[in-house]
């Protein structure tokens, strides 16, 4: 996606995928906001939310949003409530959406990147969009780092090292460039920490995308030459999620 600041004299072209979520409990705010965000960034994946409830669920599933613009005072779970419980389940960027400016300095306690003030202007918007999304890309340039509590502490590792995942009972195997690691973990959550550039191809297993050299019907080829199950319920959804993979 290319993405034009219209701000100075300079414009400044950024490209990125990027999946944005609106949470408010006004469908006329959200419209308009999709609407704005739509017309400026055509391609980008926008996903409307009316509750908080609704975008943890989602947000505790399969999807990662990399910008949630949230209301701060929806009813019910209010928009600070809901971000302190999405900050136990993402690193998600943060942008507040608030008809009180007081409320504003809330914002900044569970790490918000900005805020907009009801009624949104589409300068403001453009303007903090583009900033968010610059933000975004650097973090995801940066090489990933993870801790893995094992035998004898700690363990810092590099993701791109990792090709895929094993479950081995209440056991987790890495399989690494160079090594295998086992560490104990839950699979659910260690898919969670992996991120989206992972997939859960069967049960037992959850493989690197960029690592993928060819599939089957029933089985995914690895960069080292190994072959891993891919459960036959799960080929649809592999096949779409890994041709998305590849284009971006």
């Amino acid at each position: 996606m290319k993405v034009i600041s219209h701000g100075g004299a300079g414009r400044k072209v950024i490209e990125a995928h990027m999946n944005i979520a609106i949470c408010d409990d006004e469908s006329r705010i959200r419209e308009g906001i999709r609407q704005l965000l739509k017309e400026t960034f055509p391609e980008a994946e926008v996903r409307e939310f009316s509750t908080g409830g609704e975008l943890l669920l989602a947000a505790g599933g399969s999807y990662a949003p990399d910008i949630v613009l949230l209301d701060i005072a929806m009813e019910g779970m209010n928009g600070m409530e809901t971000a302190r419980k999405l900050r136990d389940l993402s690193d998600t960027l943060l942008i507040f959406v608030t008809g009180v400016k007081e409320q504003v300095f809330q914002a900044f306690d569970v790490g918000a990147f900005h805020y907009l003030l009801k009624p949104v202007e589409k300068e403001k918007l453009i303007s903090v969009m583009t900033r968010a999304i610059a933000e975004v890309e650097k973090a995801k340039a940066r090489p990933k780092i993870m801790l893995v509590k094992v035998q004898d502490g700690y363990r810092r590792l590099n993701v791109v090292d990792i090709l895929y995942a094993e479950s081995d009972g209440r056991k987790v195997i890495l399989h690494m460039r160079n090594e295998k690691l086992e560490f104990y973990e839950k699979m659910d959550e260690l898919e969670k920490r992996l991120g989206e550039d992972f997939y859960r191809c069967h049960r037992s297993y959850l493989v690197s995308l960029a690592e993928i050299r060819g599939y089957d019907s029933t089985s995914i080829s690895i960069s080292n030459g190994e072959k891993i199950y891919l459960a036959k319920r799960k080929y649809g959804e592999f096949v779409q999620i890994y041709c998305r993979f590849l284009q971006e």
